[in-house]
């Protein structure tokens, strides 16, 4: 028997449950298969509690990491460019690796450092969060790449969410009293609408199931077609 790690020694059953209802406590068997079972005296609803809060921290510690994918064209540039490496950012920010894949449509693929040239720009413009895992290879009409957060990248992110959420909250409250001029303050900018979009939403631009629609040679005539009926 232990009572608050005392060594109680052996006793009967019922010794034991008159001691745990004196204290205000339960008797719980916590070596069944002992000979005699071994039993402790406890708030067995305390117990309980605590494990579950050390269970509920030791999942907040477990990896939770998953490789996003995130597909660009070859020729992607410009605003379509921003909007992808805004999401590779935050899945990297996330604590995610991100799969970067180029896709190949038609003779593209006899170009391939077009596709190396849209990996390099991602990599270059989120050097100071990640590193290259796996290097550009070839997947069929696909190049992959991975690249994964560098460390503390996670909680550096974190961070600067809460003092970005502070700060709105604070403008919030700010707004609602008006300043030493007698005008009430701006309002604080509206959140992006798009911070919640997941993979398939990003990457509904890039189509893998058209990869093998072969464009017209460089210089070649189009495709005539069905002709038209001769007019009289």
């Amino acid at each position: 028997m232990i009572l608050e790690e005392e060594q109680l020694g052996v006793m009967p059953t019922h010794e034991a449950l008159r001691l745990a209802e004196e204290k205000g406590l339960d008797l719980v068997e916590i070596s069944p298969r002992a000979f005699p079972p071994v039993c402790r005296i406890m708030d067995y609803g305390k117990y309980k509690y605590e494990e579950a809060k050390k269970k509920q921290q030791a999942r907040k510690r477990a990896s939770t990491s998953e490789t996003k994918e995130i597909k660009f064209r070859p020729k992607t540039e410009g605003h379509d460019m921003d909007f992808k490496l805004k999401h590779v950012r935050r899945f990297l920010e996330g604590g995610n690796k991100v799969r970067l894949a180029v896709v190949f449509r038609g003779r593209e693929i006899t170009h391939p450092q077009t596709g190396m040239n849209v990996l390099n720009r991602v990599v270059e413009r989120c050097a100071d969060i990640a590193t290259v895992e796996a290097t550009p290879n070839m997947e069929g009409r696909r190049m992959i790449m991975v690249i994964a957060p560098k460390p503390g990248v996670v909680r550096k992110a974190q961070e600067t969410k809460k003092a970005a959420v502070a700060a709105q909250l604070a403008a919030l409250a700010a707004n609602k009293h008006p300043n030493s001029s007698g005008k009430p303050h701006a309002p604080p900018p509206p959140d992006d609408d798009d911070d919640d979009l997941d993979e398939d939403e990003i990457n509904a631009d890039v189509d893998d199931d058209d990869d093998d629609t072969d464009e017209p040679a460089e210089g070649a005539a189009p495709d005539a077609g069905t002709p038209d009926p001769v007019k009289p």
